[in-house]
């Protein structure tokens, strides 16, 4: 394999990824398996091997030399100068259900390039990110684009259903309250003299939910007592953007926050037959028992290309009995 400047190096190389799959008397389908820089190279006389470092990561290390300001313009333009800066020829996919089209306003960019686009706090503990601000978030996927798409929730569409053993469930499931909040309360202000917005409460309003947070929790903590649900308890949260403009961004942004912390209440494990289509993010159901099916959200499935077999880690809900 020759290497340098004409062949495989550790400034400009990327690779992309395919796996090859084959069923008897078909041919070989190759599903996209990621796009990688090269990280680390080593020669040696029989082989030359390397260490891929995936786009993510790249736009993590990708560091802003000073604080830069950025004149307000639209998410699109603006998430998509700061991706392109990091990896040239790059574009930017948005989804349906993010508003790439928002404006945002004028912003100073920190060192961290991620936080912009992503999500985070400044150094000054304010909450930033392009993304987390119009209730979505940032990936690159599976083709190596970089891709804003809506905080998946359990109601989402299912891509795979995993039927009575065809898998196996771990029989041990966890639970945990950690990060775990049924009510949020957000708010925006730009700071530049422009009216606050907010803050705006968005909560988990479904009685058969168990961290269902009542008819109004905001103005009436104690209906659910006088309704006659137990158990019901508040864990509130805020978070406030400089980014948030208007009520409608506030409510959109309210409920990506509520889908990402009520699905960490209930977690499976189980290990199946490889399937290089499911990522991380995808809504899958999963036969527990004959006739007993529960709709999870992928949020790990690590696995080697070219194994038999995965284990995934996923998360849901739990529901009132």
């Amino acid at each position: 394999m020759p290497t340098g400047r004409g062949g495989v190096n550790t400034i400009a190389t990327r690779v992309r990824l395919w796996e090859g799959i084959t069923a008897p008397r078909t041919d070989t389908v190759w599903v996209p398996a990621g796009q990688y820089v090269v990280d680390h190279l080593r020669e040696a006389r029989a082989y030359t091997g390397v260490e891929l470092l995936g786009l993510e990561d790249v736009l993590r290390d990708a560091s802003l030399p000073v604080p830069r300001p950025i004149e307000s313009d639209t998410a699109r333009n603006i998430a998509g100068l700061l991706v392109a800066e990091a990896l040239p020829g790059a574009v930017v996919a948005w989804r349906p259900g993010v508003n790439a089209d928002a404006r945002m306003p004028r912003m100073v960019v920190d060192a961290d390039r991620w936080q912009a686009l992503s999500g985070g706090t400044d150094s000054t503990g304010t909450s930033t990110g392009i993304a987390a601000a119009l209730g979505g978030e940032l990936w690159a996927d599976a083709r190596g684009v970089v891709t804003v798409g809506p905080v998946p929730t359990l109601t989402d569409p299912v891509v795979w259903r995993l039927p009575y053993g065809q898998g196996r469930a771990e029989p041990a499931r966890e639970q945990s309250a950690e990060g775990l909040a049924n009510l949020w309360m957000i708010s925006g202000d730009s700071g530049d003299g422009a009216p606050s917005v907010g803050p705006v409460a968005v909560w988990d309003d479904d009685p058969n939910s168990l961290s269902y947070a009542g008819p109004d929790p905001v103005e009436d903590p104690l209906a659910p007592q006088r309704l006659g649900i137990p158990g019901v308890r508040l864990r509130a949260q805020r978070y406030s953007s400089a980014l948030i403009t208007s009520t409608a961004q506030a409510y959109t942004v309210g409920q990506a926050k509520l889908a990402d912390s009520l699905g960490v209440q209930s977690t499976l494990t189980f290990s199946v037959y490889s399937h290089p289509g499911i990522e991380p993010g995808d809504v899958v159901e999963v036969e527990l028992q004959p006739g007993v099916w529960e709709r999870h959200i992928i949020d790990a499935c690590p696995r080697s290309l070219g194994a038999a077999a995965m284990t995934c880690q996923t998360r849901t809900s739990t529901r009132r009995l």
